[in-house]
């Protein structure tokens, strides 16, 4: 048998990303593993995002077409299904109906205009204040793209902990809530904030600082949210998921933009 450590990252590349990954195991030992390597994802579609913004500003295009660029790729790199989820969870909680009928919204194919008002100005913010950081600097808006990608997956990893129930026995949701231990959470987020820490250090001392700020504040916006969706839905959904990576993307991405 294939071992557990290759197994989470094929669980977490080929669930939380469009690259032509095979999933080999379904079990909650895989989703444990996938959903631990989560934030591995986010540095990779981050890398990515960076890599293309910084080639069209080398080619002499404007901060603005190079930060739509960025925010672009991790939206084609997961097939929308982040932006999905966001618009999805937006249309049950602004549905303000009982828990199962919100689910029901929620699963719906079409979206309806909280879902639609929410992607836009999540898309609108990414775009501004990754446009700011390539104005101030390219590194700067390099190493934001990668730092907010990877807090994006890394609240998914903490999303998944013990303790945070599914809100319907099937789905993605199912498969992976309460598969975390705590225990093991805790060093990927401080992993994380660590290497945010250090790409923060090539930039300057106070860089440090924001970088990790911006972390420990999407950890937090994310948290918020997944709060309020369990006590709403009773549980987590994939939908759920999608939007809280979004919300610590943009959260991280608006913190690393301010000039304080």
């Amino acid at each position: 048998m294939t071992p557990l450590p290759l197994d989470g990252l094929r669980f977490a590349f080929g669930t939380l990303s469009v690259l032509p990954v095979k999933v080999t195991r379904w079990d909650r030992e895989a989703a444990r593993g996938g959903m631990l390597c989560a934030p591995l994802v986010g540095l990779a579609m981050g890398a990515v995002s960076a890599a293309l913004g910084l080639l069209l500003l080398a080619l002499g295009s404007s901060a603005l077409l190079a930060a739509v660029a960025t925010v672009a790729v991790p939206a084609v790199l997961t097939r929308g299904l982040h932006l999905d989820g966001l618009a999805d969870t937006a249309d049950g909680l602004g549905s303000g109906k009982p828990a199962e009928d919100a689910l029901r919204i929620m699963k719906q194919s079409d979206i309806g205009p909280f879902g639609v008002i929410t992607v836009v100005f999540v898309l609108l913010a990414q775009v501004a204040a990754l446009s700011q950081l390539y104005g101030d600097s390219w590194a700067r808006g390099a190493t934001a793209a990668v730092v907010s990608a990877t807090a994006a997956r890394l609240v998914l990893t903490l999303a998944a902990r013990a303790g945070v129930p599914p809100a319907r026995p099937e789905g993605l949701g199912a498969a992976v809530a309460g598969v975390v231990p705590v225990r093991g959470a805790i060093p990927v987020a401080v992993a994380v904030t660590l290497g945010a820490a250090g790409a923060g250090a090539l930039l300057g001392s106070y860089d440090i600082v924001r970088t990790v700020l911006a972390v420990a504040a999407a950890v937090a916006a994310a948290e918020l949210l997944l709060r309020h969706c369990t006590r709403r839905f009773g549980g987590v959904t994939g939908d759920v998921f999608g939007g809280l990576a979004e919300t610590a993307a943009t959260t991280a991405l608006v913190i690393l933009s301010m000039n304080v």
